[in-house]
């Protein structure tokens, strides 16, 4: 009988594993035709990875969110050379291991970079910089946010910018912890959307990167 419900759970996992390699090639292929949402799905799925992974080789954490960024752009811009049939994780990390090789690279052999790196870290650069004017940056930031019902929108605001905890936000309004977390995620859901179709995709990289979407 043991015998039995083993075969049978390897069965299940196998089934699992080719149904969740289907839904990748699916995602694969709808974000080389461009598609933002197929693009999130799969950034969502390995970032953590990418992010454990440069950590474990770079020591901080400034870098390592860097490295995040720094892949999924280049996937983004280089989509055109993705390849449904091959897998798209060990793609990811190619790229990652790459990158996170070039900057130890870069670091070892340049003093100057070495000090900026280990004792000026939080100076760090913002790949935003390069795309866009940071008043154009906080602009599609708050016009995300406008999108917000009046109570919705202070109820992130209190959040995101006075870092109120849902605990406190529920007893400073006066309503459950519950609402305060539905009334977020719905918020969170609707800057989301508004970002994948009006926002520049290096913006929304950067803010789901920094967990501000979260």
């Amino acid at each position: 009988m043991k015998l039995y419900l083993n075969k049978f759970q390897l069965a299940e996992s196998i089934k699992r594993a080719d149904k969740n390699r289907l839904n990748e090639k699916l995602l694969v292929q709808e974000l080389i035709e461009g598609n933002n949402k197929a693009f999130r799905k799969l950034f969502d799925t390995y970032r953590n990875d990418v992010f454990a992974y440069s950590v474990s080789m770079l020591k901080t954490k400034v870098l390592s969110e860097e490295i995040v960024q720094d892949v999924f752009l280049n996937i983004w811009k280089h989509r055109d050379r993705l390849n449904p049939d091959l897998s798209f994780k060990s793609y990811v990390f190619t790229i990652t291991r790459n990158l996170t090789f070039n900057l130890i690279s870069k670091v070892a052999n340049n003093r100057k970079l070495k000090e900026e790196v280990f004792y000026v870290s939080q100076k760090s650069y913002s790949p935003i910089e390069d795309k866009m004017a940071e008043a154009d940056y906080e602009a599609i930031k708050n016009k995300a946010i406008q999108q917000l019902p009046l109570k919705r929108k202070v109820i992130f605001q209190m959040s995101r910018d006075e870092g109120k905890s849902y605990d406190e936000i529920s007893k400073e309004l006066n309503i459950s912890v519950s609402t305060v977390k539905g009334q977020m995620s719905k918020a969170l859901a609707t800057i989301r959307d508004f970002l994948e179709t009006h926002g520049d995709v290096t913006l929304l990289i950067t803010l789901l990167s920094s967990r501000w979407l979260e």
